[in-house]
């Protein structure tokens, strides 16, 4: 499994992001293998986890491209080349529905480890 995926979700589910869902798009998009989607508790938690993210995409040696943590919008994306999360608000989450949108394509299922 992609190592850098492995650590982006340890990083969410170590700070307490819920209903993580992985859409495995190698194959699909030539420019991202994979979204990481999670809900955050409110935009404060959000905010640690997208910093918390950042910090071990960089210490997996990815580039991260771009982050947008707008404050109020409730949806923070972070890109990290292959890897490209969108952290929701519940309400958010429910609104705009990626995996609905992207529902056809398989999930990947990650086991989660208590050493992060």
């Amino acid at each position: 499994m992609d190592t850098l995926l492995n650590r982006i979700f340890q990083a969410v589910d170590y700070k307490q992001g819920d209903d993580i869902v992985i859409i495995d798009l190698r194959g699909f998009s030539p420019f991202v293998d994979y979204f990481l989607i999670a809900t955050a508790r409110n935009e404060r938690m959000a905010g640690a986890i997208v910093d918390e993210i950042e910090k071990v995409a960089i210490e997996s040696g990815a580039k991260v491209i771009g982050i947008d943590k707008s404050k109020d919008s409730g949806w923070f994306l972070i890109d990290a080349g292959s890897v490209v999360c969108h952290l929701f608000t519940k309400e958010k989450r429910d609104y705009y529905n990626l995996e609905g949108l992207w529902k056809d394509l398989p999930q990947i299922e990650m086991p989660k480890t208590t050493n992060f």
